[in-house]
């Protein structure tokens, strides 16, 4: 990087993917940048921990091929390699009794790559296959950014045009569930024309799936902080902030148990709603606006861990229907357990939208699932159960109903050189990775604008020296 140095400091508060992308943008640029995490460890929701010589991520997550922006993230920490996507997008689907389909699309370009897989698609009837067309189609007109949308209930909108209960369980439930956190029917049809929209009726690879090959852990967490190190910022773990004020100059932000504060001329704060509704100092936006974050809510998402005596499936992840499970993936490898010889196989099911099995005990759990996975990999009834443990993120996402929409802040806030970042944030994406480095980008390049000591002509724009977002 050529140039005069940029003179700025900027605190980043929250070591999520959200404030990693807005520190890398930031450090990138020359701003001298302390990232602030309460954890110990960077990565937010997308980390890992040991357990029993097990890597364990603390939840599956996946990205599509649409999903440039979290892609681009991963390209400059140089992970790339660590998260391939699918040649074309491919998934199997179960249902109990050895019931099975297939959705596969073809090369040809968007929407028509999708017609040929759900022409075949035997989980439902002919007659159920040719009504989705009306709805696909219909879709396709809706604009997200229309706040009539932000107001309707997905389910509705899918009966009305011609979608039956069994239709919107067996089909729609398969990607609007898992992306958005919440029932089907119950979600933000605004949100869900996004995911429809852009990841299956846009470009024909744009539905592609991505599955790290690398824990969480390593392919975010630990890679961020190699790169921030070497841009020259400072990552301080394991330490809470506690409140920002505004000074004369800048702000300072207090840091719990006695930790000397931190000053900085800008601030991103990349915290969950909650938190960021305690720490924002006043003034910071319209009265109300604040108070109404509550309304965003919160959606758990629980994840069942089995480990069994041999292998039950070759299938490296697959999607349910007709059961409690919703997806579920091999983690075999990349837990480490392939390492470690024999032919134990290591499988996560990942639940979204899990109110019904956030407080459920562990052994209630492990009695309703382990027969579930039975009646969809019939290898699964004669082995042994070697290992069952449940993680759980309560509050996973932001609950993204009918009216989320007018609730997310955008990145600016009434005090110049405090922005918010956060998957939570008006986005236009669902509350998931891309949302949040979308916002950490955002964020960034908020600051450029709005400080002039981030703005030294001799230094790219954060959006094109980051990542060419939305290629």
């Amino acid at each position: 990087m050529t140039g005069a140095a940029v003179t700025g400091t900027v605190a980043v508060v929250g070591g999520g993917l959200a404030g990693i992308t807005a520190a890398v943008a930031l450090a990138q640029v020359g701003a001298r940048v302390t990232l602030l995490e309460a954890r110990p460890r960077l990565g937010g929701a997308t980390c890992s921990f040991t357990r029993d010589g097990l890597v364990v991520d603390t939840g599956q997550h996946v990205f599509l091929g649409c999903c440039t922006a979290y892609r681009g993230l991963l390209e400059r920490l140089g992970m790339t390699a660590h998260a391939p996507l699918q040649r074309r997008f491919d998934v199997t689907v179960l249902a109990p009794g050895g019931r099975r389909a297939r959705l596969r699309r073809t090369a040809l370009p968007g929407p028509l790559h999708m017609l040929p897989a759900l022409a075949r698609y035997r989980l439902l009837t002919v007659t159920e296959r040719a009504a989705v067309a009306r709805p696909a189609l219909a879709m396709r007109r809706l604009d997200p950014a229309d706040p009539e949308l932000d107001r309707q209930r997905l389910g509705d909108w899918l009966a009305a045009h011609g979608q039956s209960e069994r239709a919107r369980r067996a089909l729609w439930d398969l990607f609007t569930v898992s992306a958005l956190n919440i029932a089907g029917d119950d979600a933000s049809l605004a949100l869900a024309a996004t995911v429809v929209k852009t990841g299956l009726l846009g470009r024909h690879d744009a539905a592609d799936i991505g599955v790290p090959a690398l824990p969480l852990g390593d392919l975010h967490g630990a890679a961020a902080g190699a790169l921030l190190a070497r841009l020259g910022a400072r990552v301080i773990t394991g330490t809470k902030a506690d409140g920002i004020e505004v000074t004369g100059n800048g702000f300072r932000i207090g840091l719990a148990r006695g930790a000397a504060a931190i000053t900085a001329d800008a601030v991103v704060l990349a915290v969950p709603h909650e938190a960021a509704a305690r720490l924002l100092p006043p003034g910071a936006l319209p009265p109300g606006t604040v108070a109404a974050w509550a309304r965003l809510g919160a959606s758990p998402i629980v994840n069942v861990h089995v480990i069994y005596d041999r292998p039950v499936t070759g299938l490296p992840f697959a999607a349910a229907v007709g059961s409690p499970v919703q997806w579920v993936f091999d983690r075999t490898r990349i837990s480490g357990l392939a390492a470690a010889g024999g032919t134990a196989q290591y499988l996560a099911v990942s639940l979204s939208a899990a109110d019904e099995f956030a407080e459920v005990p562990t052994g209630k759990l492990r009695e309703r699932f382990l027969p579930a996975l039975a009646a969809l990999f019939p290898a699964a009834r004669d082995a042994r159960v070697t290992e069952f443990f449940v993680t759980r993120e309560r509050r996973a996402t932001f609950r993204q109903a009918p009216g989320c929409g007018a609730l997310r802040p955008g990145a600016g806030t009434g005090l110049p050189g405090l922005v918010l970042a956060g998957a939570w944030t008006g986005t236009g994406w669902p509350d998931t990775m891309e949302s949040a480095v979308r916002s950490g980008l955002a964020a960034a390049a908020h600051l450029r604008r709005a400080l002039p000591a981030l703005t030294e002509p001799d230094h790219p724009d954060v959006d094109a020296s980051m990542m060419g977002v939305c290629r």
